[in-house]
């Protein structure tokens, strides 16, 4: 099955309604569950063996999407305890509740019936995941699954393992960023990885649906939040390592250890097999955890370090084609060819080679599969008769930057304008590298707003704009400040002319501009579009 092959009519309805929900349901009684998260139920009347055996089919976490038969859980949140929710719950269908001591309190003042049962757990969100695989019957354990980490390059080799797979007749589903994918339909993503009971249900649906596959990012965020608790992963696989997310993390160190939870040999979620690229010492210190224990580990480079899989340095077409070739374990050479430019997509795809052989497909077959692949948002060029190169990507951390500005770089001979600004309600300290990054690189940087959701934006652009700023004037770029996204990307295009380059940074694929809890359509590629062309009838 390819991946751009029509769903069942059946799956395609569910799909689209976001029923994302297997039409199978086991049930599952509570006394079991207890047992299994170790958590205490709470009955109505302790001898009752009726109430321990309640016919659990489905769990969720919100209350307006409880099913008839679903456990409720109710867990503490940051702004308020789901408990306050469990009467609504109750009321949609909810026959038991999952919730901590302070839940328990909250959950029968919230007018739920005191027939209801509810499990009680210190640390609810830490065995959700358990739970969840159990309610929908493991279906993790019946299915292959590739788990993809790392700072950058995540979106992309998963986009080429799923490519790779699909070549050998594999038939995948994808789970990430952009979208969740199953048998082609395409589903858009809020989180890089859904809630525990959300994944498990869609693993049992798409196991429904034929499925042998699942290719899937795993942020940190995830790792560190249990989301993928209960997953059992064939297969990780780790990009690289670079600042981000230190709102979340207390630092790097940090970061790093949320990373190795789907490696290290004794974390509940490490896969069985881990294939990590060694290009820089992120990847070198992950491969040694990995290979703490008796799991399989595989080493991809780049970069000439000893490794298993070992990329020679690509030759680059015109049109931004690298070819390369790739030395596997067994020493034999496979050329390989991908449309995706940069020195960070030979790793990406060298990455995705060594996860498809680990699988049992001939690299060939995977390196024919991947050839043609373009990723939405990831180098994206925007092609509308005009004389310079544009591109939009979802660069919007310091070290991503700074790989595709080279990248554009070492495609053209004329200048470079970037259009960038960085996101509320995230990493501070990585604001004014973004700014000092793009100033050094660029001719001309227009720093501008990204999603300043809570944030005041002109803050935002004041912290990146001292970063560019604090670049000697000799050593940067024209620096210009424009708020308004769609005009600072209309300012980088009327300034471009034949030969040069204007990369539009930060946003990639997103379809929205956040604001002050309001998400405006906005889409880069649209808009940048709409520039050129303007910019060409004024020309004409």
């Amino acid at each position: 099955m390819s991946p751009d092959s029509d769903p069942s009519p059946d799956l395609a309805a569910r799909m689209a309604s976001g029923r994302l929900r297997p039409e199978r349901r086991i049930s599952t009684p509570l006394r079991d569950l207890a047992r299994l998260a170790q958590a205490r139920l709470e009955l109505p009347a302790p001898d009752d063996p009726a109430d321990g055996g309640a016919a659990v089919t489905g769990v969720d976490l919100r209350a307006q999407d409880i099913e008839p038969g679903d456990l409720f859980a109710a867990l503490p949140g940051t702004r308020s305890h789901g408990a306050r929710f469990a009467a609504d719950a109750v009321a949609a269908g909810a026959v038991a509740v999952l919730t901590d001591e302070a839940g328990l309190a909250l959950a029968r003042e919230s007018g739920i019936p005191q027939t209801v049962p509810i499990l009680v757990h210190d640390a609810p969100r830490s065995v959700l995941g358990v739970i969840s695989a159990a309610i929908y019957g493991n279906p993790s354990q019946r299915m292959s699954v590739v788990g993809i980490t790392g700072t950058s390059g995540k979106t992309t080799t998963s986009y080429l393992v799923e490519a790779a797979l699909a070549a050998a007749g594999r038939r995948c589903a994808l789970v990430g960023t952009i979208e969740t994918r199953v048998e082609g339909r395409r589903v858009p993503s809020a989180l890089t990885t859904p809630e525990a009971p959300q994944l498990h249900a869609l693993f049992a649906l798409v196991l429904e649906a034929g499925v042998d596959t699942v290719v899937m990012e795993v942020s940190s965020h995830a790792l560190a939040l249990g989301r993928v608790d209960g997953v059992h992963f064939d297969i990780g696989a780790f990009t690289n390592l670079s600042q981000d997310h230190l709102d979340f993390h207390r630092d790097l160190d940090d970061y790093f250890e949320a990373k190795a939870r789907l490696f290290d040999p004794e974390s509940p979620v490490h896969a069985d097999r881990a294939v990590v690229c060694v290009d820089d010492r992120w990847g070198e210190a992950m491969a040694a955890r990995a290979g703490s224990g008796d799991g399989v580990v595989v080493t991809v480079a780049t970069r000439g370090a000893d490794a298993d899989w070992a990329a020679g340095a690509p030759e680059a077409s015109a049109s931004g084609t690298q070819t390369f070739t790739l030395v596997g374990p067994d020493g034999a050479s496979h050329t390989v060819s991908t449309r995706l430019p940069g020195a960070y997509n030979v790793a990406n795809a060298s990455l995705a080679l060594a996860c498809a052989a680990e699988l049992g497909v001939a690299v060939d077959d995977a390196a024919r599969g991947i050839a043609d692949v373009d990723v939405p948002g990831r180098v994206q060029r925007i092609e509308r008769g005009q004389e310079f190169l544009a591109v939009v990507d979802y660069a919007h951390k310091p070290a991503a930057l700074e790989a595709v500005i080279a990248t554009l770089r070492g495609q053209s001979a004329g200048r470079l304008a970037v259009v960038v600004g960085a996101g509320g309600d995230r990493d501070t300290g990585k604001r004014p590298q973004m700014g000092e990054v793009a100033a050094r690189s660029a001719d001309l940087l227009v720093v501008t707003d990204d999603n300043p959701r809570s944030e005041n934006p002109a803050e935002i652009r004041r912290e990146v704009m001292a970063g560019a700023l604090a670049v000697p004037v000799t050593e940067r770029g024209e620096v210009r400040e424009i708020a308004d996204r769609a005009h600072a990307i209309a300012d980088a295009v009327r300034w471009a002319r034949s030969g040069d380059v204007v990369l539009v940074a930060g946003k990639g694929h997103e379809i929205g501009q956040e604001i002050h809890g309001v998400k405006h359509p906005f889409d880069d590629r649209d808009v940048t579009s709409a520039a050129i062309d303007h910019v060409l009838g004024e020309r004409s």
